[in-house]
């Protein structure tokens, strides 16, 4: 056991004198480093050496301004691991929990009268005295520890989000950094719109790593990249001996997660029996796993995701109307990269970086006509696309970069060109319509595609530049509500 180090803040030298002398029946094991007479130098000396001490005893009513309660909230601002033992002649009358209690919620470990016992010789009981000290040193101990395993907990998340952290400047990217520290604060349930390649489990990881949950788990799963008859053993798990095969017991995702976060990424996909166990999830905090009758309690936070527009997906009976409201308690929508190119050359710059620096080569310069490519092209594969061009573009290992070898490095997705439910492919005419009817086909199928774009008709009608009622009354005129 190392030595106890003690620093005795005492204004009286028979008080002083009469530790010393308690504390001195384990000499061996416990040595007094300082003795100060007033608050404002025992903080003088804890701010040039904090770590030189592991137990405070201070008499509670000492010269000065600064003592009692306050001098202890000083000390515990300093170091929140230093155990404090407060000595006072104010009671003799142990059972004086008003006392205790206001010392207790100021941060002191332990206190006791200055009597009763050898009044000439010893503080209090000396057994008992003692014995509080190594007590408060055990805590000391553990508290350390505690304290810096979680300071390493802490410092792995900060490098996950510097990580993870998005990159942008734009109007659309500051508000949806703003939503992600306010959301981030609660537990709520949060639906994540955005297509594909947009970031949406970007943002998921950066809520969770910024939440109350941080210190524990992130559990993502793609529900369209599962056989249908598999989503519910990987949610939920199953016990030994369930069905032919299970030879051993499997945990949930949900298990898995228990007190962390959940990513369910494209949970239009999910299908309609697990949406049945994930409301149960959601409704009593419990999951139901194959092969056991009894429930399992667990406390997760859900984010979903999705590309598709889910209120359509219930009007059309293909997803839960009440899964849906418990999932869209807060609902965000990443923009596409079209409409926030003010973004554009950060992203560029980021991954230029990131992936020179993974690659070993040095940073290559691009030429006004490549960074003024890469801000007008469309971006149909959104940030994920923008990623992979810096990618293919830096495999080139040239030291100046131009809009040719970008264009080159753009894989773009041929488009057919005869397609029956494109309205501008007018060779699919059997002869001229009148324009009327041109415009309510284009009418119907602009709305159409809007409205699947969109988290609700008044979000629909707000990019459409239309006031609502006008909307529902366009809406009705074209047959589509």
């Amino acid at each position: 056991m190392n030595e106890i180090r003690i620093l005795l803040i005492e204004d009286e030298d028979f008080d002083a004198r009469r530790v010393k002398n308690t504390i001195a029946l384990m000499g061996n094991k416990i040595r007094i480093v300082e003795i100060v007479s007033n608050g404002n130098d025992a903080l003088n000396i804890l701010k040039k050496n904090v770590n030189g001490f592991d137990i405070i005893i201070m008499d509670y009513q000492i010269v000065g301004g600064l003592r009692g309660e306050e001098l202890i909230k000083q000390i515990k601002k300093m170091d929140p691991t230093l155990q404090i033992i407060v000595i006072t002649k104010l009671t003799i009358d142990m059972t004086d929990f008003d006392f205790a209690n206001k010392l207790i919620e100021a941060g002191a470990f332990w206190y006791c009268t200055k009597y009763p016992g050898d009044i000439e010789k010893y503080i209090y009981q000396p057994t008992d005295f003692l014995m509080s000290i190594f007590n408060a040193f055990e805590k000391k101990r553990l508290e350390t520890i505690s304290h810096n395993s979680n300071r390493k907990l802490n410092h792995n998340v900060e490098q996950i989000l510097e990580q993870k952290k998005l990159i942008g400047s734009s109007e659309e990217t500051n508000d949806l950094k703003e939503k992600i520290e306010r959301y981030s604060k609660t537990d709520v349930n949060i639906l994540i719109y955005g297509a594909s390649g947009t970031g949406k489990e970007l943002v998921a990881n950066n809520i969770h790593y910024k939440s109350n949950r941080k210190l524990e788990k992130f559990v993502p799963i793609n529900c369209g990249g599962l056989p249908n008859d598999l989503i519910e053993s990987e949610l939920f798990g199953y016990e030994k001996g369930a069905f032919t095969g299970a030879n051993t017991k499997k945990l949930g995702l949900f298990e898995i997660a228990n007190n962390g976060t959940i990513f369910l990424d494209e949970i239009a996909e999910l299908p309609q029996t697990a949406q049945v166990k994930l409301l149960r999830v959601i409704q009593e905090g419990e999951i139901e796993k194959i092969g056991r009758t009894d429930r399992i309690k667990v406390n997760v936070r859900i984010i979903a995701a999705t590309n598709k527009n889910l209120a359509n997906l219930v009007s059309q009976n293909l997803f839960r109307e009440d899964l849906f409201y418990r999932l869209n308690v807060v609902p965000i929508q990443i923009q596409t990269l079209s409409n926030r190119r003010k973004d554009i050359p950060d992203l560029v710059e980021h991954f230029l970086e990131r992936f020179s620096w993974d690659m070993g080569i040095r940073i290559p310069e691009l030429g006004d006509d490549a960074k003024e490519y890469l801000v007008n092209y469309s971006w149909p594969g959104n940030v994920r696309e923008l990623k992979n061009v810096i990618q293919r573009v830096l495999f080139l290992d040239k030291k100046y970069i131009s809009s040719n070898e970008v264009k080159n490095s753009v894989v773009s997705i041929p488009k057919p060109i005869n397609n029956d439910n494109q309205l501008f492919n007018f060779t699919t005419l059997s002869e001229v319509e009148p324009l009327r009817d041109i415009e309510k086909k284009f009418r119907q199928e602009y709305f159409d595609y809007v409205r699947e774009n969109s988290i609700s008709d008044a979000e629909a009608a707000k990019k459409l530049g239309l006031a609502p009622p006008n909307y529902y009354r366009m809406s009705k005129e074209l047959g589509l509500k």
